[in-house]
């Protein structure tokens, strides 16, 4: 997930406007069929033909949502549009070194246990998010994901333990992993996090591929990184790296674009991008994608204060999904989440406030967003077709 906001040029009224003439505003929304009724945690829900799951079914897209566990079962709405709406699903945090292992040596499955028992039942994929990351890490292995009190060889045997007791324990289950998170920063630097001091470089990289892949040979395994968007120091190096990771022979299968877009920003150059890196031999996938915008304070977080936003939201959705379709290697859209009350923006981004982020609305309700990107993938039936290839398909 994004940790810092983009630093791209400032949006003009005029770009906000475009939008609505790129995709239309979607005020005139089609009919939906009557919902059925919700379906329990362990229940497969129907999956109704003018879903997103089966608009994109149709080319060989996935489209998948982050998962609030909590919800999951306990919220019969939440839990209803998760089985209907979605071919995959990733586990916001539940498969977090943090939570998976809090005390060493100590495992807790049942969660992440639980995410997956429901997307087998509802014949949905699984990315698995995420194995090596600086942040949310379990405070004896660090506080803050740059010391530790432990030794470069016992960092070095603790990652190799949890990567591959880990993946084995979701062996054949799981289609993506995204085996390391967010290792560089925005000036295109390696991120000095207890993983590069230990091994004095980049070198974890590789290695926790190779740990993985030995883990379960059939998993898809990815780089995952926000920013990878607009090309740049960090679009950059990250392009050079994996390319020298193909060149070791390394098993990395693809890269994920996390796609965090805020309406005061330009819209990256995402299809150059994505197909830049497909060009390398790897499949690709937006992974977390959600579009921000200024929203009133605190009661209405999710209220944007500029009446226009709503159509630069459109087209930001639109344009994002627009470039998965264009490059046949592009396997999956996920959006980070689809309803505003459980979005990490407005509290990550509190000054100045930013929200309304998602594709449905603080009441589970489908917001404008949502139309355009359905009738975007009702209208896709010529985009290239895909194979996204990995365990667990049903």
């Amino acid at each position: 997930m994004l940790r810092s906001a983009l630093s791209i040029g400032l949006v003009s009224a005029t770009v906000l406007l475009s939008g609505a003439a790129l995709t239309g505003s979607a005020s005139a929304e089609p009919g939906a069929a009557p919902a059925p009724p919700p379906p329990g945690p362990g229940h497969s829900a129907p999956v109704p033909a003018d879903s997103l799951r089966a608009l994109g079914d149709r080319i060989g897209l996935r489209i998948g949502t982050a998962v609030n566990t909590d919800e999951l079962g306990s919220n019969a709405e939440y839990t209803r549009i998760t089985a209907e709406q979605f071919s995959s699903v990733t586990p916001e945090n539940v498969m977090k070194w943090q939570l998976v292992e809090p005390n060493r040596g100590t495992y807790d499955w049942a969660a992440a246990d639980r995410l997956v028992s429901f997307a087998k039942k509802n014949k949905q994929l699984v990315r698995g998010h995420t194995l090596v990351w600086h942040n949310q890490l379990p405070t004896w292995l660090s506080s803050d994901g740059f010391t530790t009190t432990l030794s470069n060889n016992e960092v070095k045997a603790v990652l190799k333990k949890h990567i591959q007791d880990q993946v084995k324990h979701f062996k054949g289950d799981i289609w993506q992993w995204d085996v390391v998170n967010e290792a560089f920063d925005d000036d295109g630097k390696p991120r000095e996090t207890i993983w590069y001091k230990a091994w004095g470089g980049l070198g974890y990289i590789a290695d926790a591929f190779r740990w993985a892949h030995e883990a379960d040979p059939k998993a898809l395994l990815f780089y995952n990184d926000y920013n990878l968007e607009f090309t740049g120091p960090k679009s950059n190096a990250v392009y050079d790296f994996v390319k020298t990771l193909k060149a070791q022979r390394v098993p990395i299968d693809g890269v994920g674009f996390q796609g965090h877009l805020d309406t005061q920003y330009g819209f990256p150059d995402l299809q150059n991008n994505l197909q830049r890196f497909a060009d390398l031999g790897l499949k690709v996938a937006e992974t977390e994608v959600d579009v921000r915008t200024f929203t009133e304070a605190a009661p209405n977080v999710n209220t944007p204060t500029n009446p226009l936003a709503v159509y630069a939201q459109e087209s930001y959705w639109s344009r994002a999904l627009k470039a998965c379709l264009a490059v046949r290697e592009c396997i999956s859209f996920t959006p980070w989440g689809f309803g505003d009350t459980y979005s990490w923006i407005p509290g990550w981004f509190a000054d100045p406030q930013e929200g309304a982020a998602l594709l449905y609305d603080a009441d589970l309700k489908p917001k404008s967003q949502y139309y355009v990107i359905q009738q975007d993938l009702a209208l896709a039936a010529g985009a290239p077709r895909r194979d996204g290839g990995g365990p667990g398909r049903p």
